[in-house]
């Protein structure tokens, strides 16, 4: 029968040391996924019912923010019959320079004018929930990230307590 040999002192202590931070790592990213769920469901956002996936569901997953920013995008080109921000940002400058000697005040009183404005309001608010809703889902793939990590630090670590120690190589008596 073999004897299993236990690493030396040092190999261990990094093993051990690995997986303390596998499980720091793995503590640290489910506390981040639990602190962005939460303040997401603080926020009170469900899903527009005509979202394609979780339409009624309380925003609290990557998922469903990604479902919620996609809808966010549809309504947002729907009121503006596809145009972007910038596109609309266009025809306000277009107006303008049809009307070259005319002040805000003037330009404010016309009427593609003015509801040119509200479309880009709207445009450039769904804009930012688009982008407050995709910068969770990221933190939520850093956080799912970082958990990962820590599982396979924690792997990793085991594996390190449990190589042998290496074996004493003795030269042959004839080079010594």
């Amino acid at each position: 029968m073999t004897a299993v040999r236990k690493p030396n002192g040092v190999v261990r202590i990094l093993g051990i040391l690995t997986m303390v931070a596998g499980g720091i790592f793995l503590v640290a990213g489910a506390v981040t996924w639990g602190a962005v769920s939460s303040n997401l469901k603080d926020e009170k956002i469900t899903v527009s019912p005509d979202a394609a996936h979780f339409g009624g569901s309380l925003v609290d997953t990557p998922w469903e923010a990604f479902s919620q920013a996609d809808i966010i995008k549809h309504h947002a080109l729907t009121a503006t019959d596809g145009k972007t921000y910038s596109e609309i940002g266009n025809d306000l400058h277009a107006i303008e320079a049809a009307n070259p000697d005319a002040t805000k005040a003037e330009l404010a009183e016309n009427a593609d004018y003015a509801k040119a404005t509200a479309l880009r309001t709207v445009v450039m608010n769904g804009s930012f929930l688009r982008a407050s809703l995709f910068t969770s889902v990221i933190a939520f793939g850093v956080a799912a990230l970082v958990m990962g990590l820590g599982v396979v630090f924690g792997m990793v670590g085991y594996a390190i307590t449990r190589c042998p120690a290496a074996a004493k190589v003795t030269a042959p008596a004839a080079l010594v």
